[in-house]
């Protein structure tokens, strides 16, 4: 026999022992099941009775964004994925995790070295999984990546509804800083009316000081507005992987309806949201590192086989814990103790995915309230300041009774900006806590 066909000998009747006593092993620890978590029958503040609202114009998971209607806001969205850093380095945190799932497989197997005897043969190497340590360390990093895959979904889920959030909050001070606009201009026509009555001793001196000190204070509130638009057009840009001083948001209306999600059941949140389902996973890896840490107390066995030029080897090393000063007992205590903290941490995730649902199902349900009783209250002091400023003009009333009308009128109009803002702030925020959707549909990174 040459020394070609003996090394495919040794190799081909050695991993067929291996895969013979490994057929047969005992896998050490416990086997992963789910724990049950109590979630309520259905949410506190979901709106009672009736069949939930079924939105219109967009998918309900995937491109949850496209609710809106916006096709600015739909481009911008688009570019998060594709050039957001963050969402590279938790894309390169997957690949990572991936690696090290790859890497634990790999110790399944046989190694052959090239040049592993004094006279370059060959040495293979085998450790037989007699208590399942490889295959739970397997399973844990498995685990590990799907949790990594599902961190990396709750990352781009997350990103997105910031941007849809900071687009909204930027429509919302367009039209703030256009309704300043119109309100200084108005003050300049009050104050030019004023002064041509003071010309004519019909107003007093005191009224145009008062018209001139309502002008300047509304001018006053335009900087304001623009940093704070300014701001946010930068906080876009960083989202879309852009330096602020390459990019511009165009100053358009805000045409945005505020749309109706419908809540599905708290059960389902378990299956949609990405960060439930990378605790979930992290819990599954915990589990599984607890036989590994309990297969360190049992005996292990690798074999051996070389084939030099010379001569041929072969046999098997057994190791027997006899004693380590307890380390072995304390690396199992610290393995359930990691398995205790990744189940807390399960808990308080859904815990905290159920609070975010209610808070926002409570914010939309109570601002829809505020935003139809503010309509009344901007129809109101629209028309009050109408009637005030044609008293004004007919000399019925003073520039005071304007003065008051008119602040009242711009106060109603950016509490009704602010309802709004607010409202679909809490619209973007409820989607995301629902997990970019409303159908149930467990990730990938989630299932077993």
């Amino acid at each position: 026999m040459n020394d070609a066909t003996r090394t495919r000998a040794i190799r081909a009747l050695t991993v067929a022992f291996v895969m013979a006593v490994n057929a047969s092993c005992t896998v050490v620890g416990p086997d992963y099941v789910r724990p049950r978590v109590d979630v309520p029958p259905a949410y506190k503040e979901a709106a009672p009775g009736g069949k939930p609202p079924q939105p219109r114009g967009a998918s309900a998971r995937g491109r949850w964004w496209e609710i809106y209607g916006d096709s600015r806001l739909d481009a911008l969205v688009g570019q998060v994925e594709a050039a957001n850093p963050s969402i590279h380095a938790a894309e390169a945190r997957v690949r990572q995790a991936q690696s090290l799932a790859e890497a634990a497989r790999a110790a399944q197997s046989p190694t052959l070295t090239a040049g592993g005897t004094n006279d370059l043969g060959l040495l293979a190497n085998w450790e037989i999984d007699l208590w399942g340590r490889i295959r739970r360390s397997v399973e844990s990093s498995d685990a590990a990546a799907q949790a990594s895959a599902a961190d990396l979904a709750a990352a781009k889920l997350s990103l997105q509804a910031q941007l849809v959030q900071s687009y909204f909050l930027l429509r919302v001070q367009d039209a703030e800083i256009r309704l300043l606009q119109n309100t200084v201009a108005a003050y300049e026509r009050s104050l030019q009316l004023t002064r041509n009555q003071y010309a004519v001793a019909v107003a007093a001196r005191a009224a145009v000081v008062q018209a001139q000190a309502q002008l300047g204070a509304a001018q006053a509130q335009i900087p304001d507005a623009r940093v704070a638009r300014a701001q946010l057009e930068h906080a876009i840009a960083v989202l879309i992987g852009k330096a602020p001083a390459d990019f511009s948001v165009a100053v358009a209306p805000i045409d945005v309806n505020v749309p109706a999600v419908p809540p599905a059941l708290p059960s389902d949140l378990l299956e949609r949201r990405p960060d439930i389902a990378a605790a979930e996973r992290r819990m599954a890896a915990a589990s599984a590192q607890i036989g590994v840490a309990e297969a360190a107390s049992y005996p292990s066995v690798k074999l051996f086989a070389g084939v030099s030029i010379r001569h041929s080897v072969g046999g098997a090393r057994v190791a027997v814990p006899v004693f380590d000063a307890g380390s072995t007992r304390a690396q199992s205590a610290k393995a359930g103790a990691a398995y205790d903290e990744a189940l807390a941490d399960y808990r308080q995730t859904v815990l905290n995915g159920l609070r975010e649902v209610e808070d926002n199902l409570a914010a939309l349900q109570l601002l829809d309230e505020a935003a139809a009783a503010q309509a009344v209250a901007v129809r109101a002091a629209r028309e009050s300041m109408m009637i005030t400023n044609n008293q004004y003009r007919a000399g019925i009333v003073n520039y005071l009774s304007l003065v008051v009308a008119q602040a009242a009128a711009l106060v109603s109009e950016r509490a009704a900006l602010g309802i709004l803002r607010r409202r679909l702030v809490a619209s973007a925020t409820l989607i995301k806590a629902l997990g970019g959707g409303w159908e149930a549909e467990a990730p990938k990174a989630a299932k077993d």
